[in-house]
């Protein structure tokens, strides 16, 4: 379903919007779009579980009442079934109540449930909680979500897996663990970052046939990034061309022990097409640079005089990978952010500012800020654990304090370039990508594709895609074995 609106997410609110624009656009009943989303999931389990028998748990609200529509689909179909609910069905109200009688008038076989009862094999339908959890999971839920985890068997959730936040992907006591997450009408943003991958497994969108004119209708919270569509920012090499048509990137860092970190992040720079690259470092680590890699322009630098020289002649900076936090480190921060240039900030340029408390507004445009939660955190004077919980409101937060474009790293990064702007989420990526070295990388692709003028307000977006993409690529089988220089070769390829 190649649909423009797959890539839009949403919060819960503007998916409980458009299901009201969806009823009032189509002239349809809150019951037929279940009996739609109930289908869709019948539709999934004939495809990829037809000889399995089928059990479904049932909750109080809409997510129950689509269980209970997939139930009485699988008994009309001669499917072994079983119902198990949560709430009383004499306790339910609306489109959820009117579910339940079309599937007890189908003669659906339903039970109470009892956190002591066996789950024989079968496929299981997750219709407990939908996007309107926020806060904890009641005690009854949560044995229930127990037992389904604790049963090993395949499990398909019903537009989220229970027990994850919608809107930020967040986990508070229990959660779900989906083989396949089917969801409606609008795709939540949850499902994509923080513990949403871990628990959704397999996505699959359904848009429930609704009117497409409904989604022009209400401005998504975020967006997935794709890569084809921001390649085309980067321009096409003329023939009669040189090095200096595509930029000079210096990188600032490396103190004493960290060499490694900015000779990746000034190789990727290369790999990504500067022109020229250079970097400014400790005396100390000049010889292992230019061994590694000759087409590195490698200086020694303990002034400020001399990093301001190197200043003079690029046209974008990288500052932090490996830079430390000495006097040292200090002293080429504070000469760097004087120059008004194109500049990504990383790693201890990142614990530096937020040490020091380091005004950002001075450039005429923003800087470039790349943070992992730990960094971002400290950015925001919180902990990891206040960061991960909202990604999201972390993003632009630090989007407005420091008036930067913000690329917020982890599973399903997030990319913010202004405080109204729409976020966007990066999909691709691995768990074999959580090694030293990564973000150094990441940062020259930054630097790399900012001299090469790609514009600024999609550079984020285009680094983190080629980075995640290229990291997919290589780590086929062998993710845990993955090291940041594997990366460079797919890079080669997808930039090229």
């Amino acid at each position: 379903m190649a649909k423009k609106h797959n890539n839009y997410l949403y919060n819960c609110d503007q998916v409980r919007a458009l299901d009201r624009l969806a009823i009032d656009r189509d002239n349809i009943s809150g019951l037929q779009l279940m009996k739609r989303a109930g289908m869709a999931i019948f539709k999934h389990i004939l495809q990829h579980y037809s000889k399995h028998a089928v059990t479904v748990f049932c909750g109080s609200g809409n997510n129950g009442g689509d269980g209970y529509i997939v139930a009485t689909l699988a008994k009309e179909k001669g499917i072994a079934v079983q119902l198990i609910y949560l709430k009383h069905p004499q306790q339910l109200k609306g489109d959820a109540k009117l579910a339940y009688e079309i599937a007890n008038k189908a003669g659906v076989p339903m039970t109470d449930f009892s956190p002591d009862m066996l789950l024989e094999d079968c496929v299981i339908v997750d219709a407990l909680l939908g996007t309107g959890l926020k806060g904890s999971v009641r005690r009854s839920y949560f044995d229930a979500i127990k037992l389904i985890n604790n049963s090993n068997l395949e499990v398909i959730a019903v537009d989220l897996p229970s027990g994850l936040n919608a809107d930020t992907g967040d986990v508070k006591d229990i959660c779900v663990k989906a083989q396949t997450t089917i969801s409606f009408i609008g795709l939540k943003q949850g499902l994509f970052t923080n513990h949403g991958p871990d628990y959704c497994g397999e996505i699959v969108y359904q848009d429930l046939a609704v009117k497409s004119t409904i989604f022009n209708e209400i401005q998504p919270a975020a967006i997935k990034l794709q890569l084809n569509p921001l390649l085309r920012h980067i321009k096409p090499r003329q023939a009669n061309s040189h090095k200096n048509d595509y930029g000079h990137v210096l990188v600032v860092g490396g103190d004493y022990g960290y060499a490694g970190a900015i000779l990746l992040a000034a190789e990727a720079a290369l790999r990504t097409g500067a022109g020229l690259v250079s970097v400014a470092t400790r005396q100390e680590h000049i010889s292992a640079i230019v061994a590694r890699r000759p087409e590195i322009m490698a200086h020694a630098v303990d002034s400020n005089e001399t990093l301001q020289t190197l200043v003079n002649k690029a046209s974008v900076l990288i500052v932090g990978p490996g830079l430390g936090q000495s006097l040292w480190s200090k002293k080429m921060l504070n000469c760097a952010l004087k120059a008004n240039i194109p500049s990504i900030l990383d790693a201890d340029a990142l614990n530096l500012v937020a040490r020091e408390q380091i005004q950002l507004n001075t450039m005429d445009q923003p800087y470039i800020l790349t943070p992992h939660p730990k960094e971002a955190a400290r950015l925001l004077n919180m902990d990891t654990v206040q960061i991960q919980k909202d990604r999201f409101s972390a993003v632009k937060k630090i989007t407005k304090k420091y008036h930067a474009q913000v690329l917020l790293k982890g599973t399903g990064s997030l990319v913010c370039i202004s405080a109204s702007s729409t976020i966007g989420i990066c999909t691709a990526g691995n768990p074999g990508m959580a090694t030293g070295g990564m973000g150094d990388i990441l940062s020259g692709i930054i630097g790399g594709l900012l001299a090469q003028d790609v514009n600024q307000n999609h550079c984020l977006a285009l680094a983190a895609c080629l980075h995640a993409e290229a990291a997919d690529k290589v780590a086929k089988g062998r993710q845990r074995s993955l090291i940041p220089s594997d990366i460079f070769k797919p890079l080669s390829y997808l930039i090229g």
